[in-house]
């Protein structure tokens, strides 16, 4: 026999949630320098040819006295939203905060994902933050919650900007078409859900 709840539970689920400007334009180009010198290589994922799945570079930006504004800064905005938001219980970051590199030579995308890792805490949070102006052709960070058109959602494109996002949304990032698209992306991790 089912039992209703006396007391139903508000939905107080959120797709995504976003900062515009988190990081300054001198900012974005600042992290793009330190990204760089981290000579990111091409993106592993599985075995074998992955390239329909994911064409892009990246290199992990571990914390050090360097980086600490960068963590700092995006750890302030996020304790805001998930607060807000999500009221996720997360503990932090886990692992070193991804900088991503897509181009338009190899039409630079990832396709349909969810990120999840295996032996690692629960990712709960995903986090991606625009350090390119938006010059470039392609390259949207899209959320997928259905199977209509209607349920593709297509992120900010702002230079300095945050998306914030519950780690089991489908997202992709379309091909780049023409230039260039840098970013930052981080996972907030806690322990299972209940």
């Amino acid at each position: 026999m089912i039992v209703p709840f006396s007391n139903p539970f508000p939905d107080t689920g959120y797709l995504y949630a976003h900062q515009e400007e988190l990081f300054s334009k001198e900012e974005c180009n600042e992290i793009i320098k330190i990204g760089k010198l981290l000579k990111p290589k091409k993106a592993p994922i599985g075995k074998g040819d992955m390239s329909k799945i994911r064409t892009s570079k990246t290199a992990w930006m571990a914390y050090s006295p360097e980086t600490q504004w960068i963590y700092s800064k995006i750890a302030t905005e996020i304790l805001k939203l998930n607060e807000k938001y999500f009221k996720f219980d997360i503990r932090g970051f886990t692992e070193p905060i991804q900088f991503t590199y897509y181009n338009s030579k190899n039409k630079g995308h990832y396709d349909y994902h969810v990120d999840s890792a295996f032996k690692l805490l629960v990712r709960k949070m995903s986090i991606s933050i625009q350090l390119s102006p938006p010059t470039y052709k392609g390259g949207d960070l899209t959320l997928k919650v259905g199977s209509h058109k209607k349920d593709v959602y297509k992120m900010l494109k702002t230079q300095g900007s945050l998306i914030a996002f519950p780690s089991y949304v489908l997202h992709k990032v379309t091909p780049i078409t023409k230039g260039e698209r840098y970013s930052l992306v981080s996972w907030l991790t806690g322990p299972s859900f209940k």
